[in-house]
Protein backbone atom coordinates (compact mmCIF):
# COMPACT_ATOMS: atom_id res chain seq x y z
CA UNK A 1 0.00 0.00 0.00
CA UNK A 2 1.10 3.51 -0.61
CA UNK A 3 1.26 4.18 3.11
CA UNK A 4 3.14 1.00 3.91
CA UNK A 5 6.04 2.21 1.78
CA UNK A 6 5.68 5.72 3.03
CA UNK A 7 6.28 4.66 6.63
CA UNK A 8 9.67 3.30 5.77
CA UNK A 9 10.76 5.89 3.28
CA UNK A 10 9.88 8.92 5.30
CA UNK A 11 7.50 10.92 3.16
CA UNK A 12 7.88 10.61 -0.57
CA UNK A 13 5.32 13.23 -1.52
CA UNK A 14 3.90 11.31 -4.48
CA UNK A 15 3.47 8.18 -2.40
CA UNK A 16 1.65 9.98 0.34
CA UNK A 17 -0.83 11.90 -1.76
CA UNK A 18 -0.91 9.67 -4.81
CA UNK A 19 -3.41 7.06 -3.72
CA UNK A 20 -6.09 9.24 -2.24
CA UNK A 21 -5.85 11.99 -4.90
CA UNK A 22 -5.98 9.54 -7.79
CA UNK A 23 -8.87 7.70 -6.24
CA UNK A 24 -10.71 10.98 -5.59
CA UNK A 25 -10.45 12.07 -9.22
CA UNK A 26 -11.50 8.64 -10.48
CA UNK A 27 -14.41 8.63 -8.01
CA UNK A 28 -15.93 11.91 -9.24
CA UNK A 29 -15.36 10.99 -12.89
CA UNK A 30 -17.11 7.70 -12.37
CA UNK A 31 -20.01 9.01 -10.32
CA UNK A 32 -20.90 11.71 -12.85
CA UNK A 33 -20.69 9.19 -15.65
CA UNK A 34 -22.81 6.59 -13.82
CA UNK A 35 -25.71 9.03 -13.40
CA UNK A 36 -25.50 9.92 -17.09
CA UNK A 37 -25.45 6.22 -17.96
CA UNK A 38 -28.59 5.30 -16.03
CA UNK A 39 -30.58 7.92 -17.95
CA UNK A 40 -28.89 6.96 -21.22
CA UNK A 41 -29.61 3.26 -20.71
CA UNK A 42 -33.31 3.98 -20.07
CA UNK A 43 -33.57 6.35 -23.05
CA UNK A 44 -31.75 3.99 -25.45
CA UNK A 45 -33.67 1.06 -23.90
CA UNK A 46 -30.47 -0.97 -23.67
CA UNK A 47 -30.10 -3.41 -20.81
CA UNK A 48 -26.40 -3.82 -21.72
CA UNK A 49 -25.85 -0.13 -20.97
CA UNK A 50 -27.81 -0.51 -17.73
CA UNK A 51 -25.62 -3.44 -16.70
CA UNK A 52 -22.57 -1.31 -17.37
CA UNK A 53 -24.25 1.45 -15.36
CA UNK A 54 -24.57 -0.93 -12.42
CA UNK A 55 -20.95 -1.92 -12.84
CA UNK A 56 -19.97 1.74 -12.82
CA UNK A 57 -22.18 2.42 -9.81
CA UNK A 58 -20.37 -0.38 -7.98
CA UNK A 59 -17.08 1.14 -9.04
CA UNK A 60 -18.08 4.61 -7.90
CA UNK A 61 -18.99 3.17 -4.55
CA UNK A 62 -15.79 1.19 -4.36
CA UNK A 63 -13.81 4.28 -5.34
CA UNK A 64 -15.57 6.38 -2.71
CA UNK A 65 -15.00 3.75 -0.02
CA UNK A 66 -11.42 3.15 -1.17
CA UNK A 67 -10.71 6.87 -1.05
CA UNK A 68 -12.21 7.16 2.45
CA UNK A 69 -10.54 4.05 3.87
CA UNK A 70 -7.21 4.84 2.19
CA UNK A 71 -7.23 8.20 4.02
CA UNK A 72 -8.34 6.56 7.25
CA UNK A 73 -5.69 3.85 7.08
CA UNK A 74 -2.95 6.50 7.07
CA UNK A 75 -3.76 7.38 10.66
CA UNK A 76 -1.31 6.11 13.24
CA UNK A 77 -2.10 3.58 15.93
CA UNK A 78 -4.16 4.54 18.95
CA UNK A 79 -5.37 2.89 22.14
CA UNK A 80 -8.45 1.46 20.48
CA UNK A 81 -6.83 0.29 17.23
CA UNK A 82 -3.41 -0.85 18.38
CA UNK A 83 -2.64 -2.30 14.93
CA UNK A 84 -3.45 1.02 13.27
CA UNK A 85 -6.01 1.53 10.51
CA UNK A 86 -4.43 -0.42 7.64
CA UNK A 87 -7.14 -3.09 7.73
CA UNK A 88 -9.95 -0.61 7.15
CA UNK A 89 -9.23 -0.73 3.42
CA UNK A 90 -10.30 -4.39 3.49
CA UNK A 91 -13.66 -3.30 4.82
CA UNK A 92 -14.07 -1.14 1.71
CA UNK A 93 -13.33 -4.15 -0.48
CA UNK A 94 -15.94 -6.28 1.36
CA UNK A 95 -18.72 -3.64 1.26
CA UNK A 96 -18.10 -3.07 -2.43
CA UNK A 97 -18.22 -6.80 -3.20
CA UNK A 98 -21.57 -7.14 -1.45
CA UNK A 99 -23.07 -4.19 -3.38
CA UNK A 100 -21.87 -5.60 -6.71
CA UNK A 101 -23.26 -9.04 -5.86
CA UNK A 102 -26.72 -7.65 -5.13
CA UNK A 103 -26.68 -5.42 -8.22
CA UNK A 104 -25.53 -8.24 -10.49
CA UNK A 105 -28.44 -10.48 -9.48
CA UNK A 106 -30.84 -7.59 -10.08
CA UNK A 107 -29.47 -7.00 -13.61
CA UNK A 108 -29.53 -10.72 -14.45
CA UNK A 109 -33.20 -10.91 -13.42
CA UNK A 110 -33.88 -8.09 -15.90
CA UNK A 111 -31.66 -9.25 -18.76
CA UNK A 112 -32.30 -13.00 -18.90
CA UNK A 113 -36.07 -12.74 -19.73
CA UNK A 114 -35.22 -10.19 -22.46
CA UNK A 115 -33.17 -12.76 -24.39
CA UNK A 116 -36.43 -14.57 -25.22
CA UNK A 117 -38.52 -11.42 -25.46
CA UNK A 118 -36.11 -8.77 -26.87
CA UNK A 119 -37.07 -5.10 -27.07
CA UNK A 120 -36.20 -2.50 -29.65
CA UNK A 121 -32.86 -0.73 -28.96
CA UNK A 122 -31.59 2.60 -30.25
CA UNK A 123 -28.36 1.37 -31.91
CA UNK A 124 -26.72 4.76 -32.79
CA UNK A 125 -27.32 5.92 -29.19
CA UNK A 126 -25.76 2.72 -27.91
CA UNK A 127 -22.63 3.25 -30.02
CA UNK A 128 -22.32 6.89 -29.00
CA UNK A 129 -22.58 5.97 -25.34
CA UNK A 130 -20.02 3.20 -25.68
CA UNK A 131 -17.48 5.66 -27.12
CA UNK A 132 -18.16 8.01 -24.18
CA UNK A 133 -17.75 5.10 -21.78
CA UNK A 134 -14.38 4.10 -23.25
CA UNK A 135 -13.11 7.69 -22.93
CA UNK A 136 -14.38 8.24 -19.36
CA UNK A 137 -13.13 4.95 -17.94
CA UNK A 138 -9.89 5.12 -19.89
CA UNK A 139 -9.15 8.49 -18.27
CA UNK A 140 -9.78 7.03 -14.82
CA UNK A 141 -7.52 4.01 -15.49
CA UNK A 142 -4.69 6.31 -16.55
CA UNK A 143 -5.10 8.28 -13.31
CA UNK A 144 -4.62 5.10 -11.25
CA UNK A 145 -1.58 3.71 -13.08
CA UNK A 146 1.07 2.38 -10.73
CA UNK A 147 -0.91 2.26 -7.45
CA UNK A 148 0.17 -0.70 -5.34
CA UNK A 149 -2.48 -0.96 -2.63
CA UNK A 150 -5.08 -3.72 -2.74
CA UNK A 151 -7.75 -1.04 -3.02
CA UNK A 152 -6.12 0.68 -5.97
CA UNK A 153 -5.56 -2.67 -7.67
CA UNK A 154 -9.20 -3.66 -7.20
CA UNK A 155 -10.35 -0.25 -8.44
CA UNK A 156 -8.04 -0.32 -11.46
CA UNK A 157 -9.26 -3.81 -12.29
CA UNK A 158 -12.88 -2.59 -12.18
CA UNK A 159 -12.13 0.37 -14.43
CA UNK A 160 -10.20 -1.78 -16.88
CA UNK A 161 -13.17 -4.16 -17.02
CA UNK A 162 -15.43 -1.19 -17.66
CA UNK A 163 -13.36 -0.18 -20.65
CA UNK A 164 -13.66 -3.74 -21.97
CA UNK A 165 -17.39 -3.74 -21.16
CA UNK A 166 -17.85 -0.59 -23.22
CA UNK A 167 -15.85 -2.05 -26.10
CA UNK A 168 -18.29 -4.97 -26.04
CA UNK A 169 -21.26 -2.58 -26.00
CA UNK A 170 -19.75 -0.67 -28.94
CA UNK A 171 -19.42 -3.90 -30.95
CA UNK A 172 -23.00 -4.83 -29.94
CA UNK A 173 -24.23 -1.40 -31.09
CA UNK A 174 -22.51 -1.78 -34.45
CA UNK A 175 -24.05 -5.26 -34.99
CA UNK A 176 -27.51 -3.96 -34.00
CA UNK A 177 -27.13 -1.00 -36.38
CA UNK A 178 -26.54 -3.25 -39.38
CA UNK A 179 -28.54 -6.35 -38.48
CA UNK A 180 -31.90 -6.93 -36.85
CA UNK A 181 -30.79 -9.09 -33.90
CA UNK A 182 -32.27 -7.40 -30.79
CA UNK A 183 -31.29 -10.28 -28.46
CA UNK A 184 -27.63 -9.17 -28.79
CA UNK A 185 -28.30 -6.48 -26.16
CA UNK A 186 -29.56 -8.71 -23.29
CA UNK A 187 -26.95 -11.35 -24.17
CA UNK A 188 -24.18 -8.75 -23.83
CA UNK A 189 -25.70 -7.66 -20.55
CA UNK A 190 -25.61 -11.21 -19.16
CA UNK A 191 -21.97 -11.67 -20.26
CA UNK A 192 -20.85 -8.39 -18.67
CA UNK A 193 -22.69 -9.20 -15.44
CA UNK A 194 -21.29 -12.74 -15.21
CA UNK A 195 -17.81 -11.33 -15.68
CA UNK A 196 -18.43 -8.83 -12.87
CA UNK A 197 -19.67 -11.66 -10.64
CA UNK A 198 -16.62 -13.79 -11.38
CA UNK A 199 -14.28 -10.98 -10.33
CA UNK A 200 -16.30 -10.11 -7.24
CA UNK A 201 -16.04 -13.69 -6.01
CA UNK A 202 -12.30 -13.73 -6.72
CA UNK A 203 -11.68 -10.45 -4.87
CA UNK A 204 -13.88 -11.54 -2.00
CA UNK A 205 -11.85 -14.72 -1.60
CA UNK A 206 -8.59 -12.75 -1.52
CA UNK A 207 -9.99 -10.32 1.06
CA UNK A 208 -11.38 -13.14 3.19
CA UNK A 209 -8.07 -15.00 3.39
CA UNK A 210 -6.49 -11.78 4.69
CA UNK A 211 -9.29 -11.23 7.23
CA UNK A 212 -9.03 -14.85 8.38
CA UNK A 213 -5.30 -14.29 8.97
CA UNK A 214 -4.04 -16.84 6.47
CA UNK A 215 -0.34 -16.52 5.76
CA UNK A 216 0.35 -14.45 2.61
CA UNK A 217 0.31 -16.70 -0.49
CA UNK A 218 3.87 -15.78 -1.54
CA UNK A 219 5.41 -16.55 1.87
CA UNK A 220 6.02 -20.23 2.57
CA UNK A 221 5.94 -20.99 6.31
CA UNK A 222 8.36 -23.92 5.97
CA UNK A 223 10.87 -21.72 4.13
CA UNK A 224 10.62 -19.09 6.86
CA UNK A 225 11.17 -21.75 9.53
CA UNK A 226 14.16 -23.21 7.67
CA UNK A 227 15.66 -19.75 7.18
CA UNK A 228 15.30 -18.96 10.89
CA UNK A 229 16.79 -22.27 11.99
CA UNK A 230 19.76 -21.73 9.68
CA UNK A 231 20.73 -18.63 11.70
CA UNK A 232 23.56 -19.25 14.17
CA UNK A 233 22.50 -19.43 17.83
CA UNK A 234 18.95 -20.56 16.99
CA UNK A 235 18.28 -24.23 17.74
CA UNK A 236 14.62 -24.36 16.80
CA UNK A 237 11.55 -22.19 16.38
CA UNK A 238 7.96 -22.87 17.37
CA UNK A 239 4.68 -21.04 17.89
CA UNK A 240 5.25 -19.37 14.53
CA UNK A 241 2.47 -17.15 13.15
CA UNK A 242 2.61 -15.26 9.85
CA UNK A 243 -0.22 -13.06 8.67
CA UNK A 244 -0.78 -9.85 6.78
CA UNK A 245 -2.44 -6.65 7.92
CA UNK A 246 -3.70 -5.49 4.54
CA UNK A 247 -2.12 -7.62 1.85
CA UNK A 248 1.19 -5.71 1.76
CA UNK A 249 2.32 -5.30 5.38
CA UNK A 250 3.28 -8.74 6.73
CA UNK A 251 3.70 -9.71 10.37
CA UNK A 252 5.52 -12.58 12.07
CA UNK A 253 5.53 -13.67 15.69
CA UNK A 254 7.50 -16.64 17.01
CA UNK A 255 9.41 -18.25 19.85
CA UNK A 256 13.03 -19.26 19.23
CA UNK A 257 15.01 -21.69 21.36
CA UNK A 258 18.61 -20.44 21.54
CA UNK A 259 21.67 -22.53 22.25
CA UNK A 260 22.48 -21.20 25.68
CA UNK A 261 21.72 -18.23 27.89
CA UNK A 262 22.73 -15.35 25.58
CA UNK A 263 24.16 -12.15 27.04
CA UNK A 264 22.04 -9.05 26.34
CA UNK A 265 24.33 -7.72 23.60
CA UNK A 266 24.40 -11.03 21.72
CA UNK A 267 20.63 -11.42 22.00
CA UNK A 268 20.23 -7.94 20.52
CA UNK A 269 22.48 -8.81 17.59
CA UNK A 270 20.60 -12.05 17.03
CA UNK A 271 17.28 -10.21 16.86
CA UNK A 272 18.78 -7.78 14.37
CA UNK A 273 19.96 -10.69 12.18
CA UNK A 274 16.50 -12.26 12.36
CA UNK A 275 14.79 -9.00 11.36
CA UNK A 276 17.13 -8.56 8.39
CA UNK A 277 16.57 -12.16 7.24
CA UNK A 278 12.81 -11.71 7.54
CA UNK A 279 12.67 -8.41 5.69
CA UNK A 280 14.41 -10.22 2.81
CA UNK A 281 11.41 -12.55 2.82
CA UNK A 282 8.96 -9.62 2.70
CA UNK A 283 8.05 -9.68 6.41
CA UNK A 284 7.99 -6.14 7.74
CA UNK A 285 7.18 -6.66 11.40
CA UNK A 286 8.76 -9.30 13.66
CA UNK A 287 7.90 -10.05 17.28
CA UNK A 288 10.13 -12.72 18.82
CA UNK A 289 10.64 -14.35 22.16
CA UNK A 290 13.94 -16.06 22.96
CA UNK A 291 13.93 -19.16 25.16
CA UNK A 292 16.81 -21.18 26.55
CA UNK A 293 16.76 -24.97 26.03
CA UNK A 294 14.49 -26.77 28.50
CA UNK A 295 12.53 -23.61 29.33
CA UNK A 296 8.87 -24.61 29.26
CA UNK A 297 6.87 -22.69 26.69
CA UNK A 298 3.45 -21.80 28.02
CA UNK A 299 1.84 -20.88 24.69
CA UNK A 300 2.82 -23.88 22.69
CA UNK A 301 -0.05 -26.15 23.66
CA UNK A 302 -2.69 -23.42 23.40
CA UNK A 303 -2.28 -22.01 19.90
Amino acid sequence: MAHAHHNHQGGHGHHHHGASDNIKVAFFLNLAFTILEIFGGLWINSVAILSDALHDLGDSLSLGLAWYFEKLSKRGRNKKFTFGYKRFSLLGAVINSVVLLVGSFFILSEAVPRIWDPQEVNAPGMMGFAVLGIIANGAAVLRLQGGASLNERVVRLHLMEDVLGWVAVLIGGVILYFFDVPWIDPLLSVCITLYVLYNVVRNLRETMTILLQASPPHINTQDVEARLESIDDIRSVHDLHIWTLDGTYNVLSMHAVVKEELPMQQAKELKKRVRTAMSDMDIQHVTMELESPGEECTHQSKI
